[in-house]
């Protein structure tokens, strides 16, 4: 264990890695860490490719998932929505509905809005 010199204890790994980025913390401004945390990105996106990147992305979302029930995923999908709403205007969610719609339109192309055309078509006939 570090040797606490304020009151002669022994510090854990734990306190002595606090003080430690307290320390870094005051020496540097957020400038200088949001540089060092491009760099560090560019060297690992550099050094990695886009499967390496989908098959952390995955476990990681598999140990979320296991970790937390639905109810978690309701509650902060309904807090994140609501203080998006509070920050964002009608425009704002034009524009992403527009983008979307168009990204929609690319990947199925034509047929695949007939197709959910008639579906709805026949559905809307039965519930009459």
């Amino acid at each position: 264990m570090a040797k606490n010199n304020n009151n002669n204890r022994n510090m854990s790994v734990e306190e002595a890695g606090k003080k430690g980025g307290e320390k870094v913390s005051e020496k540097y401004n957020q400038k200088h860490f949001e540089e060092i945390g491009q760099k560090g990105g560019e060297k690992t996106s550099d050094k990695y490719d886009k499967q390496h990147f989908e098959e952390i992305g995955k476990k990681g979302g598999e140990t979320v998932s296991d970790k937390y029930d639905q109810e978690h995923f309701e509650e902060i999908g309904q807090k994140g929505g609501e203080t998006t709403s509070q920050k964002k205007d009608k425009e704002f969610y034009q524009e992403i509905g527009q983008k979307g719609g168009e990204k929609t339109s690319e990947k199925h192309g034509e047929e695949f809005y007939e197709d959910i055309g008639k579906k709805g078509g026949r559905n809307s006939n039965s519930n009459r």
